[in-house]
This record gives C-alpha cells, structure tokens and sequence, in this order.
C-alpha cells in the first residue's frame, strides 16, 4: 500500500492520556492506515522530527455562527490546532429567522458578542429560515476544518412567539410546543445540540435582555424534552445566577438548571469562572456537578486556561476613558487624531478632573459591569496589566497599572491615560476580569483539572475588539505544560484535554484519538518553540469591521482529514472542513 502523507519521526500522544511514543503515521483516503514504521512509499512526506504529533484540538465553546457563512479560513481557531469546533453557544445564532428578523438576531449578536453589526449585515447571505435550511447553506461552504451547530434558545424563542419574545412574556403550551418543535426538527437535521443563556451580562446592541433570559423551568424543561427519543446532542449552559440582583439567587437558578439537564437526558455543560462579586460560587458549582454525577446525571463544566479577561485600548470596544465627556466628543475621530488631541497638556487636564457618565442603560449595549468598573477605576486599576511582547497573563499585583501608578506618585486614571496613548495609541491594557480574584492561578488549576471539567470559553469569532481567546489551546500547551514554574499540568493530559475529552463528550467516535482507522486530524507542533504574540488589531471583516488576532508560531503542520490546512503556521489553501452531522 502506498500512503498518501506520511508524518515521519515525531514523538505521538495518542489522545488518551498515556505515554507518549516515537513513530511514523501513515494516511490513506483521510484515514490514518498505520502508526510504526511506516515503510511503504507516500505521496507527501512531513518531517515531524523534533516535534509532538497530536490529535486534532476539539473547541467546544465558539461562536462562528456569521463568519461561518462568508469566511472559509475559520481564523483564528484554526491557527491553534482546532479542527473541530462548536458553535452555537449561550443561547444565541442565526436560525431559524423570519426574514423580518435578520435585524433583531443580528442586534442580539451585535451586543452578546460584540461582533460588529455592519461585519453581519454585509457578511451574512439569509439563505435561509429554519435550521435545518441553516445548516445546509453554511455546509454547501468550504472551509479549513470541520464544524458542529448547536440550536440556541433565543432565535427559537423569536421564531415562535415573535414580539412577544423579547418582551419578556412567559411561554404559553402552545409557545412551548412551537419550541420543543423547532429544536427536534434540527437534533433529527443533525444539530449538536441546544443552548441556553442565562445571565445579567448578556444584552442586545440596544441595551436590552436577550428574549430567553428570563425564561421559567416550565419552558426550558419543555423544549428539553425535544431530544426524547434521540441518542445523541448535548445541552450548554451559561448562567451568572443574577449576580447583578439583590440577594443570593444561586439555589434557584441552579434548581432551573438541573430541571433542565435532567429533562433532556444528555451530557450537559456550564461555564464555570470566578467572579469578584461572588468568589466562592465557582465551588458551588463544582460541587453542585459533583452531586448530579453521583446521581447518573453527566453533567460537566467549561473551564479556561487563564483569567476571562478583557483588552482595552483606544482601538477597541472598552478603555478607561470611554465615559469621560471630553473623550466623547472626540471618540468617532481616526485614531491618530484622537491621540494628538489627547497628548495636548489642556484637553488632558480637562478629560481627567471630569466625572464620567453612565454608559449602561436604555438603548445602550455596555453592560453595567462597566460602569461599575470605572466607577472604582482606582481600585479596579490594580488588575490592570501591559502583556508585553511576550504575553505574560499571570502577574503578580505589584506589576499592574494600578501599582505602577502609586510608585510614580500619580493617579490610576492620569497611569491609564498615558498608558493608552503608548504605541501611538496601539497600547493593549489587559483587564483579567474573571478567574484573577488572588491574581494566580491556582484556582484555574483546580477547574482545569477536576474530573468533570472539559476545556471551553475560547469564544472564537466573538468579541472580536475585545479579546483573542481562541489561543486557549495554545496557551494550555504553553504556559501549563511547560512555562510555569509550579502546578505544571503533564502534557499527555493537556492533549487528553484538547482532543479525547472534547470529542468523548460530543459523541464524536472518528477523532480525538490517534489510532488506526481514525480520522486524519492531525496537529504537528514544535512544543519546545511554540510562542504565542502580543494580540494586534486587524481589519478584515466585512465592512471594514476590525478584530483581534494573535501571532502564533510552532504549528509546523494541521490536517484535518489528512488535507493540511496549516503549514508553518500559515493557513493552506486546502478546504476539507464540513459540517458534522450528529445522529
């Protein structure tokens, strides 16, 4: 037999947790046909001496939903040895849509996601209505890796009660049944699965709740019900339990959650992070999942590999200065105008003795965390962090902006101020929001780790300027594997992580794992130099949208059904992605 690739002296992890072992992979018709010698003649030969050869990452969290119908390349994901991916997450997506529609889901992504409504507008084609029409149309597109959809509740709810969804109004049966409709036609279609968003964060461009936030267990447990009869999909979840509210809302909201999980019958998820405002509900939770285990109910966590945090800088969504009067009225000015006005000593003086304006509200996307958040900008300031060029996400406090400012005797506000007009006003200020309550990580290390945990919250494709999370893969090989000093997380078990445990978890039984007769999806990566960059803002989305991506180099090779897709870490010309059908 003649191989089509063979990948030639590199040291395999299988997937599976184990030891790892040096060996040649031969490919056939996508396929890995052997794993030894390898001593048949191939077509393609890629040297993987040196290097560690994976299999493919498995991204269970993204949010690709537009950019999947007009981009082919899939960046930055595919940059970071994904070759799966989920999309459809917290409750939001495209489908189904009535045509009168396309404005209300794309407001919602707009504000949910911070994905630039006029990038939608342009970018998204509409040939479609119902799901199943949905999947087709973003199937019939090439692209570099292969990709799941999961159902969301919010373009359901708007599907079937119109208005009436966004007003906040209870489902009624005939509404529920509508619902419980729609999700099993696209589970029977192939959908991953279906999502849910609860949570105070999440608003519209205009400031509003999404439609299912306040959707009662009745109606959640009603459309769960969809997937009676069916063996496979999986159900997400994202919930801050009301932190925004008066009192403790936790064992309600977790109550609505397990009625949930448990009418549907399949493996289910929550995102799982440490918030300020309530640091130890992160343990809750664990503890909370730890209990439907035991009781049957496969019930696991997302977990990131570092802070949920945000960029800030005068090219993206948030900064500091943002709710101060005089930057207002220069804040729709060409960067480079802004910061000569901003570098003149009057207009400083000016923007900097102002009392800043509320920004959340009616008619406005900023969620009142925000105002929060400057409001204490001195305090909050001490998690205020420059990367540098060689990113470093875990710093002590001593090393914030905050800090800084108290060593050279001036405000956190005048620090943060000089500091965004670094660069030429292209300086990042990195904020860490959640996960960095006791500025380390020993707390991520605990979720990344418990038995219920899978990897997730990468994001990609969303809040495009203000974050580049797709790299979690990347960093988990990086700075858990290799660069921190304690607490390192073996290697084998950080692939277990990226690839067998996110498939496992989907049901996916041709990836995930290097063996004979498995999908080709494949990364060879130089572990000893894989080096991830300051994020940069580039400016390719339809429309002239702008979005963060961050340099990466060590991905020597990424296949995905045996066609490489990344070569030395550019992207390939090669589009052997399709849409994953399930069941």
């Amino acid at each position: 037999m003649s191989f089509d690739v063979i990948i030639k002296g590199g040291i395999i992890y299988d997937g599976d947790g184990g030891a790892p072992v040096h060996a040649n992979i031969g490919i056939k018709d996508g396929r890995i046909a052997e794993i030894g010698k390898c001593a048949e003649t191939a077509d393609r030969t890629i040297d993987a001496d040196g290097a560690i050869v994976t299999p493919g990452f498995v991204d269970l969290h993204t949010h690709y939903d537009g950019q999947i119908s007009w981009d082919e390349e899939l960046r930055p994901s595919v940059n970071h040895g994904v070759t799966t991916l989920l999309m459809g997450n917290c409750g939001i997506g495209f489908a189904p849509v009535h045509e009168a529609d396309h404005d209300r889901l794309v407001r919602l992504m707009e504000g949910v996601e911070d994905i630039p409504g006029t990038a939608l507008h342009e970018g998204l084609s509409w040939n479609w209505e119902s799901f199943p029409d949905y999947m087709n149309a973003i199937d019939a597109i090439p692209h570099t890796i292969d990709f799941g959809v999961m159902i969301g509740h919010d373009p359901v709810r708007v599907y079937a009660m119109g208005e009436r969804a966004s007003a906040f109004e209870q489902a009624t049966d005939d509404d529920i049944a509508k619902m419980r409709s729609i999700v099993h036609e696209a589970l029977a279609a192939g959908a991953a699965g279906f999502s849910i968003g609860r949570t105070d964060v999440h608003r519209t461009a205009d400031g509003d709740w999404t439609p299912s936030a306040e959707a009662s267990a009745k109606e959640l447990t009603g459309i769960a019900s969809a997937f009676d009869g069916l063996d496979h999909g999986v159900l997400q979840i994202v919930n801050d339990f009301n932190l925004e509210r008066e009192g403790d809302q936790f064992d309600d909201e977790f109550a609505i959650v397990e009625a949930f999980v448990r009418a549907g019958g399949r493996p289910a998820s929550i995102s799982l992070m440490q918030r300020d405002m309530a640091p130890e509900d992160w343990k809750r939770i664990l503890a909370e999942t730890e209990r439907l285990n035991s009781d049957g109910v496969p019930f696991h966590v997302q977990a990131a590999p570092r802070a949920i945090g945000v960029f800030q800088g005068l090219q993206c969504t948030f900064h500091p200065m943002m709710a101060q009067p005089s930057y207002i009225e220069i804040k729709d000015k060409p960067l480079d105008e802004r910061v000569r006005i901003m570098r003149e000593p009057a207009f400083k003086e000016k923007c900097l003795a102002e009392k800043p304006v509320t920004l959340a509200g009616e008619g406005s996307s900023v969620p009142p965390i925000a105002d929060t958040m400057i409001a204490a900008i001195e305090l909050v300031a001490n998690k205020f962090f420059r990367l540098g060029e060689n990113p470093d996400y875990e710093q002590p406090q001593d090393r914030s902006l905050g800090a800084e400012a108290r060593r050279d005797g001036v405000s956190a506000m005048e620090k943060l101020y000089d500091t965004l007009l670094e660069l030429d006003g292209h300086q990042f200020i990195y904020f860490p929001i959640y996960n960095y309550t006791e500025f380390n990580y020993e707390n991520v290390r605990t979720m990344i780790t418990h038995p219920a945990a899978l990897p997730g919250l990468s994001d990609g494709g969303a809040h495009v300027s203000t974050i580049c999370d797709a790299s979690f893969p990347t960093y988990l090989l990086t700075h858990w594997t290799r660069d921190r000093a304690e607490g390192r997380i073996p290697i084998e078990r950080a692939i277990q992580m990226l690839t067998a445990n996110g498939a496992d978890y989907l049901g996916l039984k041709d990836r995930g794992r290097l063996r004979v007769g498995m999908r080709a999806d494949i990364n060879v990566i130089d572990h000893q130099h894989l080096h991830l960059g300051p994020p940069r803002m580039v400016q390719d989305l339809p429309a002239g949208g702008q979005r963060l991506l961050q340099p990466v180099s060590g991905y020597r090779a990424t296949l995905v059904a045996g066609e490489q897709v990344v070569a030395n870490d550019e992207v390939t010309d090669a589009r052997p992605g399709r849409l994953v059908r399930f069941g």
